[in-house]
């Protein structure tokens, strides 16, 4: 049959056609059943966009397959896809400190290099801002008990874990869709101005989008959805280049890349879209048999980019040249040389941008500590050295408290929206992805392992007691703020040490071409997979768990 279906192309398109078809149908009706869908949306128009959707689903499959031959090409093709499908299923404002990305985005899109906190915004900008308030689930969640209209009996309901919120007991149900309700017909909106942040360079990718949604008449909603397509943009590209550098491990890294956790940050405001992808490129440099003098000044600038967005612990990448690279670099110069340049650029950048921020700053008066006044740097840091085994147990217990992140990939939002499925199947799918990368040839060499192990313990536990420093009153118990994207460098650095010993288990190897076509088969379906549930829980239910 098969081979009938490869000599017949028409054939084969038909059948997938039909396949498509019956798989959008089967899920919109699944959603109108399950969810109440007829309740609340014309049920013909999501089975319509359902069908649509699949029907692109299998024509971009079709065009990877047959038109797209190179990996790293084919990798950018599915990130670019899927990413797309983030963008807009992710409501306004959903991402972590978006609606302040948002306003100081803006604000550079309309030239505006420095900071005022007198400084106000459109209207539809404003109103933007209100109807769509940061954390909406967590910030909502209701629970309680309700008594059924028809058998009288009494039930329990819950909000947690879909965009949903109740005013009172016996208030009416709202969702998302309310809010875009309140943005399009509320003409009444209070004033916003400019947020506490004073960064420019991280946020140009996104201010660019802006700025030419703006050229081209769009509102506030569309200038929100052209920044983060922009910054998507920025994500794409330099995962590409990170495919196209890679020597070793190009599964994983596409694993990695288009983990719905990425793309739900890559195709979002935050500056977190570049940042990873920088990170990724890195490790992809550090793959290769030898280092150019043009291999040595892009990982040179992906250092200093990541500095500027987080700095002071991403000084260790910096380090990682010194450490790893002995015989395989080439470049001009000399490796402690290339360290010193990274090190001194990295914080003289950072310094600048400090003063820049500073001096440029209007009207904000004193601004509080993130935290509260519980919140007190020195004092946490004295008790954490005169306690390092008590901070220790902090430190094991954020972990386990957290399912040692690997398990929180599912979780999105402002830490409030989990996705049970996409936690429980994201070990596996990163597991996969370590065994596709598991080839002959694909280990690194027993020089570079411990440094890479120590770098990744390292900047793990860094990124914790950074957290615990800045973010965590004094004494408490566990750290504050810690967020799975953090992480994801790190979880890249430990599939790549874990792909030796795998290799060794495994009784037969893959050869790198066939894991490479199994990785975009495997990871792209899986991440627009996300995306739909993402939209789902977000847009569709489940409004049968409330009494309306």
């Amino acid at each position: 049959m098969w081979n009938k279906l490869r000599a017949k192309p028409a054939l084969g398109w038909g059948l997938a056609a039909l396949v498509a078809v019956a798989a959008g149908v089967a899920w919109s009706y699944y959603w109108r059943v399950f969810y109440y869908l007829d309740a609340r949306v014309n049920p013909l128009l999501v089975t319509a966009a359902c069908v649509l959707a699949a029907l692109v689903a299998v024509a971009a499959a079709g065009i990877l397959h047959y038109g797209v031959r190179d990996f790293a090409a084919k990798g950018a093709v599915c990130i670019a896809v899927c990413g797309l499908l983030f963008a807009f299923a992710n409501p306004p404002m959903q991402t972590p400190d978006e609606s302040e990305h948002f306003l100081r985005t803006y604000a550079i899109s309309m030239g505006r290099l420095d900071f005022d906190a007198q400084r106000g915004y459109p209207d539809d900008v404003s109103a933007l801002y209100n109807a769509f308030p940061g954390a909406w689930v967590n910030a909502h969640t209701s629970a309680g008990t309700a008594v059924d209209e028809e058998s009288g009996e009494t039930e329990y309901y819950t909000t947690s874990g879909y965009a949903l919120k109740q005013t009172g007991e016996d208030g009416p149900v709202q969702s998302i869709t309310d809010s875009f309700d309140e943005y399009f017909n509320d003409p009444d909106t209070t004033p916003v101005y400019e947020p506490v942040s004073f960064l420019i360079l991280p946020f140009l990718p996104g201010a660019l989008g802006m700025a030419v949604a703006r050229l081209l008449g769009f509102a506030a909603l569309g200038c929100l959805y052209a920044g983060r397509i922009a910054n998507l943009i920025v994500y794409t590209l330099l995962c590409w280049l990170a495919l196209r550098s890679a020597q070793k491990f190009r599964p994983a890294f596409l694993c990695v890349m288009l983990l719905p956790m990425s793309l739900w940050m890559g195709a979002s405001l935050s500056y977190d879209a570049a940042l990873l992808a920088c990170y990724y490129l890195m490790l992809a440099l550090l793959t290769r048999r030898t280092w150019t003098t043009r291999t040595a000044v892009v990982y040179a600038a992906a250092c200093v980019w990541v500095n500027v967005a987080k700095p002071y612990i991403n000084l260790l990448w910096a380090l990682l040249p010194l450490i790893l690279l002995r015989e395989a670099f080439c470049a001009r110069g000399r490796r402690w040389q290339w360290t010193a340049g990274m090190l001194a650029a990295s914080l003289a950048v950072t310094r600048l941008l400090e003063i820049y921020g500073a001096v440029f700053r209007y009207n904000y008066g004193e601004i509080g500590r993130m935290g509260g006044s519980d919140v007190d740097q020195m004092g946490q840091l004295v008790f954490l050295l005169k306690n390092p085994l008590r901070y220790l147990a902090v430190l094991m217990g954020t972990l386990y408290e957290n399912d040692f992140f690997v398990g929180q990939l599912g979780l999105f939002g402002w830490k409030d929206l989990p996705i049970a499925f996409l936690s429980l199947t994201g070990p596996v799918v990163l597991l996969a992805g370590t065994v596709l990368s598991a080839g002959k040839g694909q280990s690194i060499t027993r020089r570079r392992t411990v440094p890479l192990a120590v770098f990744g313990l390292v900047y793990a536990v860094g990124a914790m007691t950074a957290m615990y420093i800045t973010y965590t009153p004094v004494t408490m118990v566990r750290i504050v703020g810690l967020q799975t994207r953090y992480f994801l460098p790190v979880i890249l650095v430990a599939m790549m040490l874990l792909a030796a010993p795998l290799r060794r288990m495994l009784s037969a190897e893959l050869s790198a071409q066939k894991a490479e076509r199994w990785a975009a088969r495997l990871f792209a379906p899986y991440a627009a997979f996300g995306a739909v549930l993402l939209f789902q829980h977000y847009f569709i239910g489940p409004i049968s768990t409330i009494p309306v």
